[in-house]
């Protein structure tokens, strides 16, 4: 099994090569700023490792990978718009918005967004592509939810708008990995935990979010046990899971 930080840089450097659509002419700009390192690449990271684990090929996974990958950075160009979150800054530099003008960044979303499916349908398998769309919807339905303020159900609203991506990242290494529907259970069950510990991480380190509703102790305490019961549903899978548990390992300490 390869480390994280290998598939890492397997995937910084897949993204690098990656041929865009000629069409986007000077737009390329944009989306490659958008998409240029700075960013943890957990859910790419996340995909490759399962695939692995999963019996499949890092190589045949990659697609799949980066598709997860564009789709969250198309989450993030237009979350930092100033019609939704109007954030300036965007792993320590400006946002695209701010760097290229609104109507440039939203396109470039636009365009990261359909990349992404481009490369999902680069699979004989149509499911990748279902999967990622199923995935892409309830993100934006959990978006919809946080701008509106129709958040009574926190944990709700993270279970669309990051969960649903952890799952796809989980569900397309599977996928690649060519695993039977009928072995998925604990690999899903296993990113439904994971998703809620990330955010529930992401909340505290932020003070936001899960941290500010139920205060940083009651915060902590649901991340461990999104973690401890993701360390249970993998060792429900017969796979070598250590680079999935690291991941798990590592999102933890974070909480302490």
């Amino acid at each position: 099994m390869r480390p994280a930080d290998e598939l890492r840089r397997l995937v910084e450097a897949y993204l690098a090569d990656l041929r865009l659509a000629t069409d986007l002419g000077r737009l390329e700009a944009a989306v490659r700023y958008a998409l240029e390192p700075g960013g943890k690449r957990i859910r790419p990271v996340l995909c490759l490792a399962v695939a692995e684990a999963a019996g499949g090929t890092v190589e045949d996974a990659l697609p799949a990978a980066a598709a997860v990958e564009l789709v969250h950075t198309f989450s993030l160009v237009h979350d930092d718009l100033p019609s939704l979150d109007d954030d300036a800054e965007r792993r320590g530099r400006p946002s695209a918005h701010v760097a290229f003008g609104e109507g440039v960044a939203l396109l470039a979303g636009d365009a990261l967004l359909v990349e992404a499916f481009r490369l999902a349908l680069s699979y004989d398998d149509v499911g990748i592509a279902r999967e990622l769309a199923e995935a892409t919807l309830g993100m934006i339905g959990g978006q919809y939810l946080d701008i509106t303020g129709a958040d009574d159900d926190l944990v709700e609203l993270d279970r669309l708008k990051t969960g649903r991506l952890f799952a796809a990242a989980v569900g397309l290494g599977l996928r690649a990995a060519a695993v039977p529907e009928d072995a998925q259970a604990p690999w899903r069950a296993f990113a439904e935990e994971l998703g809620l510990l990330f955010q529930a991480v992401d909340d505290l380190l932020d003070g936001d979010g899960l941290a500010e509703r139920l205060g940083a102790d009651g915060a902590r305490r649901l991340a461990d046990e999104a973690a401890e019961r993701a360390r249970e549903r993998l060792a429900e899978v017969p796979a070598d899971t250590s680079v999935l548990e690291a991941l798990v390992d590592d999102l933890a300490v974070r909480a302490s």
